[in-house]
């Protein structure tokens, strides 16, 4: 079970409920692909609530691997959501949001 206190969030993808977390490692990964000097500016990039479908599959890949998960970005991409897009959203936003604090976008 999900532990929101230490930023974990549950997600049910490709049929199969996952835990994600985005651990020291997995900002770190975060702060690579994204080109963010230092955890400050990735909390910016992440602000403007403007993500794109590569920066989705980017923050639900690194939380899945934070928490543990042994998959690719390109089996991450593979895995399914069932209400589709605005569900990839609520993810990654939920996510966001529990790393860092209620400014990080979430679905409406």
């Amino acid at each position: 079970m999900a532990n929101l206190h230490r930023g974990e969030i549950e997600a049910r993808l490709g049929g199969r409920a996952y835990r994600l977390c985005l651990t020291l490692g997995a900002l770190a990964e975060l702060e690579h692909a994204f080109g963010a000097e230092d955890l400050v500016a990735l909390a910016a990039r992440f602000e403007g609530g403007r993500l794109r479908a590569r920066d989705l599959l980017t923050i639900i890949a690194c939380g899945l691997r934070g928490a543990g998960a042994s998959l690719s970005d390109d089996e991450v991409a593979a895995l399914a959501h069932s209400e589709g897009l605005p569900g990839y959203v609520d993810v990654a936003g939920r996510l966001l949001a529990a790393t860092f604090g209620e400014a990080a976008p979430t679905r409406p």
